[in-house]
């Protein structure tokens, strides 16, 4: 973030964190407490004491007992009165033990509503909710281990104790957490669909036709999607709408018109290459594999060239007609590149690619259950949301209660990536042999390379930064920023591992912390249940239309296209959060001894470093950093 240079400053981000709403609370508290603390447990003493026996004679006690010293009621008195005392009160007597009856079942009620709330409560929690769309294990296998309880793991226990107490303590002041440099990001703007008359445009001719199956979840499909658009014009060929492989992993049939609008992409492309959306007759009956018209990612080199593609696959698409990428991804590399085609990425990104009605509904009463107040619609929501974008009168918007902001989160933290990195996470012994079981049942080529060579001790590992950020370490970097503990955040990405034992730290910290499972209910969830691209596309909306994003993992896909695109629409009132693992290695192996107010300004200098406005580099990913001529245009 660097200083401002013009009059017209940044908004404040620190307004998310002024006016919030609840939609769960994930502290179970109890409601028998709760309900009787306004009720005075007196009462039945006040209706003995006071209200009969205010105005009236002194009970002489002693009377009440015989010579044996039991009690005898007969031989209570009243001074004056020669009635008994049981005679003259027989309606207070039974009144008071029909009050106290009511009472007690009153108190048996709340107890048993107290006990249900608590059994409702514990069973919402994010192991059972999430969706392990990254898990490779068995469903029983992921659901027993939801309910599996382990004790709370901590690694900073001294730092979450100060950022709490800072919190506290900072409850009604601002942070000074700030938009991008306005100064910097206004002078670029989106125009990837604008027409260049330098644009080479539809061949006149076209050599063929190019089949992609795209592997991958949603958003390794979106860029192979854009990817092959660009090898088909690259070509001179035309493009058969993609097909999805179906993988064991992510078990999901979805194909591409499930996800994305056909003809709006077909349309909206449909000056730069054509577009069909299967082959025509006399080639449908064509058997690629047999006639040797098939092109893996091992045909290809890493990050090709045009030119790989020019001497390898164009004589296959003139002599045979078709071509089909099995498996195809990130084979084209992003430079040298004609510009003229790395605009066609971008245009195929940002402006083709929308979501199918279905999920741009539901993605929009996802963010209208966090958001209970609008502003004007940005450009960015209206680009995923479409005709759903949530709207509301300025009317409405000065009555609304509720928060209308949020700060989505992408806290990669699962099990396979976990086990992958061979890192020490402080969870002791039993840990790591449940690591080290999981990397020779999923992963056997690492576990044969570990044999062969010397791995790089866990310590070794952290302050390299190849260490995934555990929830604690998320939270410790929010607090240091000065977000409040009345934020609400969504958490996107599937099953984190650990569960509540490595949740609890940051929920401690961070109480109002939502999900799409605890936002929509199971019927709306219903029609998205075992699609998990589908359900990923939730997660990019709920990221992507977020007042401020943060990421543990730059190098994640979903990432990397939800900071992309909000570069590319956000104006520079869309800041994302990229903490660098290495530096922030540094900064908490001084966990022991550093005061909170350095910890502090030493995370708060490495956010601002992530935020600088950049423009792409050269072999930098154009959906990830856009700021480019070929993607956005640039004012003078």
């Amino acid at each position: 973030m660097g200083k401002q240079g013009s009059p017209r400053r940044a908004r404040p981000v620190s307004q998310i964190t002024n006016s919030f709403f609840r939609t769960k609370d994930y502290h179970i508290r109890s409601s028998t407490s709760d309900s009787l603390g306004g009720t005075d447990l007196s009462i039945g003493r006040r209706i003995l004491g006071g209200d009969n026996y205010g105005n009236s004679k002194v009970v002489l006690l002693h009377g009440l007992k015989d010579d044996s010293g039991k009690l005898n009621p007969c031989k209570g008195v009243y001074v004056g009165k020669k009635h008994t005392w049981f005679r003259r009160n027989v309606k207070s007597i039974s009144f008071m033990l029909l009050f106290m009856a009511l009472m007690l079942l009153l108190m048996v009620f709340l107890f048993l509503l107290d006990s249900l709330m608590v059994s409702l409560f514990a069973s919402v929690n994010l192991q059972g909710s999430s969706t392990s769309r990254y898990s490779n294990g068995s469903e029983e296998d992921r659901t027993a281990y939801a309910h599996e309880e382990r004790p709370s793991v901590h690694m900073y226990s001294r730092l979450l104790n100060l950022a709490s107490g800072s919190l506290a303590e900072k409850e009604f002041k601002k942070d000074s957490l700030r938009d991008e440099p306005y100064y910097q990001t206004s002078k670029w703007r989106p125009c990837a669909d604008k027409k260049y008359p330098t644009s080479p445009g539809k061949p006149a001719k076209s050599n063929g036709y190019i089949m992609i199956s795209a592997n991958g979840g949603l958003n390794q499909q979106r860029v192979a999607i854009c990817n092959a658009v660009a090898v088909a014009s690259l070509l001179n060929a035309t493009l058969v709408l993609p097909k999805f492989l179906y993988s064991n992993v992510w078990k999901d049939p979805s194909q591409f018109g499930d996800i994305y609008q056909e003809d709006y992409f077909m349309r909206i492309l449909k000056d730069d290459i054509d577009i069909v959306k299967e082959l025509p007759p006399h080639l449908k009956s064509l058997d690629t594999e047999a006639i040797g018209s098939i092109i893996t990612d091992s045909d290809i080199v890493k990050e090709a060239k045009p030119d790989d593609f020019l001497s390898s696959v164009l004589p296959l698409l003139l002599e045979k007609r078709v071509v089909h990428f099995l498996g195809f991804g990130n084979r084209l590399g992003f430079d040298p590149l004609p510009p003229h085609l790395q605009r066609l990425r971008c245009k195929c990104n940002f402006h083709a690619l929308k979501f199918v009605p279905k999920i741009q509904e539901t993605g929009s009463l996802l963010v209208k259950r966090i958001k209970k107040s609008y502003a004007a619609p940005r450009q960015l929501d209206k680009q995923l949301l479409g005709d759903f974008t949530p709207r509301i009168s300025s009317k409405q918007h000065n009555v609304a209660r509720g928060t209308s902001k949020y700060l989505a989160l992408h806290l990669r933290f699962e099990e396979d990536m976990v086990a992958y990195s061979l890192c020490d996470f402080g969870g002791g012994e039993n840990e790591k042999k449940g690591l080290q079981a999981y990397r020779e049942i999923h992963f056997p080529l690492l576990i044969e390379r570990l044999r062969n060579t010397k791995p790089v001790s866990p310590v070794e590992l952290r302050k390299l930064g190849r260490c995934p950020l555990t929830p604690e370490e998320a939270a410790l970097v929010l607090a240091a920023l000065g977000f409040k503990p009345e934020t609400y955040i969504y958490l996107a990405g599937s099953h984190i591992y650990g569960g509540d034992s490595r949740m609890h730290p940051f929920t401690s910290l961070y109480p109002n912390l939502v999900t799409k499972e605890t936002l929509l209910t199971p019927i709306e969830l219903a029609p998205f249940r075992n699609f998990s691209s589908q359900l990923a596309a939730l997660d990019f909306i709920a990221c992507a239309t977020s007042d401020v994003f943060a990421m543990t993992d730059s190098g994640s896909q979903l990432s990397s296209l939800v900071s992309g695109f909000r570069t590319y629409y956000g104006d520079g009132h869309a800041p994302t959060l990229r903490p660098n693992k290495k530096r922030l290695a540094a900064i908490l192996a001084e966990n022991r001894t550093i005061g909170w107010n350095t910890f502090e300004d030493r995370i708060r200098k490495m956010i601002e470093e992530g935020q600088r406005v950049r423009v792409r580099g050269s072999g930098r990913s154009i959906y990830r950093q856009p700021r480019c001529s070929e993607c956005m245009c640039r004012s003078q």
